[in-house]
């Protein structure tokens, strides 16, 4: 069984680009952008239990900035135990983490996203 632990440098920056990317369109006032690229950021750091923990504190704070009671409490189990799944290597794959889909289901990876994943 193979244990992961922190996102490889080489997804980094693309993590980080989405990251950015939400902060500017939040700031901007574009929600939905926001929150597509925190889904991006969730598929590419979902392996790696920090980074996927992380984008689900922000999903949280999303959900309590917009008020939806319904994204929050989603979040939680998302919050407590994606971390742990991460760590030996159980998530299901390109799932964009919202309260929206179901926590265990794979989804297809857009392409662009893929191809950045295929650098590890």
């Amino acid at each position: 069984m193979k244990f992961y632990t922190t996102l490889p440098t080489v997804l980094k920056p693309f993590f980080d680009k989405e990251l950015l990317a939400y902060q500017n369109a939040w700031d901007d006032g574009k929600l939905t952008i926001a929150w597509k690229h925190l889904e991006r950021a969730h598929i590419i750091g979902q392996k790696y239990p920090f980074a996927h923990t992380y984008i689900h504190w922000k999903m949280i704070q999303f959900g309590v900035r917009i008020k939806s009671t319904k994204e929050v409490i989603g979040q939680i189990p998302r919050l407590v135990f994606g971390g742990v799944k991460s760590f030996v290597g159980k998530v299901p794959v390109g799932n964009p983490g919202g309260s929206n889909v179901p926590a265990l289901k794979p989804f297809p990876i857009e392409e662009d996203l893929q191809v950045i994943l295929n650098k590890i």
